[in-house]
């Protein structure tokens, strides 16, 4: 059952060849068996699976299943779960248990999916490699001396390891994209406002979205059906309709028009990167799309302006990590600012620390102009 797609796995459910309880209990014993290497979950939730899965199978009896009914996913620990421990990744939010679900949650539950858990993460979602999370590192299933990608590594990590058949990422300057890469799935990135922010803990708010990673494009597109649209409780969020992200997947691409920008091809890139990318790039050829090199001349401006919005929005969103009111709060503090200053010390890892000190100084008088502003007309 692990090694069968997303929609595989509706089809077989569909056809009664197993229940969602059953491949609810095949997973959490996959898990129970290999996570302790890869370290893929923060927390898994085997009462609430098996509840979601028996709900899910009631439903189907009842012919009330839609498309993801009983499909077990994994949930990025970004995202704020109702009952649920959600950390972030960090000892900030080491005993945080949400008191509500986030919009995606919500969705995903509408959708009749099943939670196995919350996955490991780079601390608030900052890091490339899944080794900051405050909780462990994570392995990369198909070698444990490497890597999976961040800062959704636990995620990218799950899926590839057959842990679950699909999860919910997030990124902000790849976090969805490279982990995907490095595990050999197929992740998202949604246009920006397309997929509600409401209830995902914020590191960078004019970057951060979320998004599906599953095998495939099509699985991929699944959930993009259930996550996508307006929420009137994200400002940022789009007010249009969503439209059947499958329909067009088995489409030709005669006449489509593929652009590949020079500026992805210069100095360190990896051969065996680019021979990926080219080859890839002749399937669609040979499938009928046209490839026409472009430029985009701002590209080398990108990092540059990644680390200045991010890390100043970082410093902004995490100042409410306080000691007083949520969070980690040191011991026996002397005054307002010791427990300010200790309680943000002990909470936050070093690679946060760093980001916030940079996001501070962009933002401070005299440099705002220069920095914050000159990156977000960039």
């Amino acid at each position: 059952m692990h090694d069968k797609t997303l929609t595989e796995l509706a089809a077989s459910l569909e056809a009664g060849e197993f229940t969602s309880r059953e491949l609810t209990e095949h997973l959490l014993a996959r898990i129970a068996r290999l996570d302790g290497e890869l370290n893929s979950f923060i927390t898994v939730t085997p009462e609430r699976a098996l509840a979601d899965a028996d709900a899910a199978d009631a439903a189907r009896a009842r012919g009330e299943a839609g498309p993801l009914t009983g499909l077990p996913v994994a949930i990025k620990d970004l995202f704020c779960t109702e009952g649920v421990l959600t950390t972030a990744g960090s000892k900030m939010l080491a005993n945080f248990v949400s008191p509500y679900d986030a919009t995606v949650v919500e969705r995903l539950k509408a959708a009749g999916t099943v939670s196995l858990g919350k996955a490991n993460l780079d601390e608030f979602a900052m890091g490339s490699s899944n080794e900051n999370s405050a909780f462990g590192a994570v392995k990369n299933p198909w070698d444990a001396s490497a890597v999976p990608g961040g800062s959704s590594g636990g995620s990218a990590a799950a899926v590839a390891a057959g842990l679950a058949p699909a999860a919910m990422g997030t990124d902000t300057g790849g976090s969805i994209r490279q982990p995907a890469a490095f595990c050999g799935i197929t992740g998202l990135k949604p246009t920006y406002g397309r997929v509600s922010r409401w209830g995902i803990i914020a590191y960078a708010s004019s970057l951060d979205q979320a998004g599906p990673m599953a095998r495939t494009a099509e699985d991929c597109a699944l959930l993009m059906n259930a996550i996508a649209g307006h929420d009137h409780r994200d400002s940022t969020s789009v007010a249009r309709g969503v439209p059947d992200y499958t329909a067009e997947l088995g489409a030709p691409l005669a006449g489509l028009k593929i652009g590949l920008p020079v500026e992805h091809f210069g100095d360190g890139l990896d051969p065996a990167v680019e021979a990926a990318v080219r080859e890839a790039v002749a399937v669609y050829e040979s499938l009928g799309a046209t490839v026409r090199e472009v430029s985009l001349p701002h590209t080398h401006y990108a990092i540059p302006a990644y680390y200045v919005i991010a890390p100043a929005e970082a410093s902004s969103n995490l100042s409410r990590y306080d000691g007083v009111r949520f969070g980690h709060r040191c011991k026996a503090p002397s005054d307002l600012i010791d427990l300010y200053k200790r309680s943000r010390a002990e909470g936050f890892g070093e690679e946060v620390k760093r980001r916030i000190l940079i996001g501070t100084h962009t933002l401070s008088e005299g440099f705002f102009d220069a920095y914050y502003k000159k990156a977000q007309q960039v």
